[in-house]
Parts: structure tokens; sequence; C-alpha cells
């Protein structure tokens, strides 16, 4: 919802048939008062969207620079001999044999 003291400026679009269209069946459907509002709820969505995506994006990024700092990298043969031993012990002590 757009507050009283945002001024709103009007555009002009283009979009393919079926996007208008499905626009144009919300709108007839009393889903939507104007096809603005759709338009304006699509904009609110897509916003959120990309806040999500840039907070993934930031978590991310933090995540790889603490795992860069952890410490000394460990070469990927030794940490998959760490992983299968480590799952045979499961196995084992689930009373599992067989691997």
């Amino acid at each position: 919802m757009m507050k009283n003291t945002d001024k709103a400026e009007k555009i002009s679009i283009t979009l393919p048939p079926d996007m208008l269209s499905l626009i144009k069946e919300k709108v007839k459907g009393g889903d939507y008062a104007s096809t603005s509002e759709v338009i304006r709820e699509a904009m609110r969505l897509w916003q959120k969207q990309e806040e999500e995506y840039h907070a993934r994006l930031s978590l991310l990024r933090a995540r790889l620079e603490r795992s860069a700092q952890s410490g000394a990298p460990v070469p990927l043969d030794q940490a998959f001999e760490v992983l299968e031993q480590t799952h045979k012990q499961r196995m084992k002590a689930a009373g599992n044999e067989t691997v």
C-alpha cells in the first residue's frame, strides 16, 4: 500500500500477451482492484525476493570468510578418509557391519 505522502509516477510498460491476460483475469476476478495494484504487488514481491537474495549472499560471504580464517586447509583425500572412517564407526555402532 502506498503512503499518502509518496508521490506516484505514471509509467508505460510493455508486457507479453500472456502476462497481460493474467493481470486482466485477476482484476476481472476481483483479486485486485486495478492493473496498477497487480503490478505494485508484483514489485513488492520482487523487492522482497531481492532483499532475501542479498541477505543470503551476505550470509554466504560471511561463512566463507569464517571458513577461510578457520585454520589450515585439509587435503580433499584426507577429508574423505576421515568421513569414511566416521561413517564406518557409526554404522558399526548402529549394529550394521556392512558398509
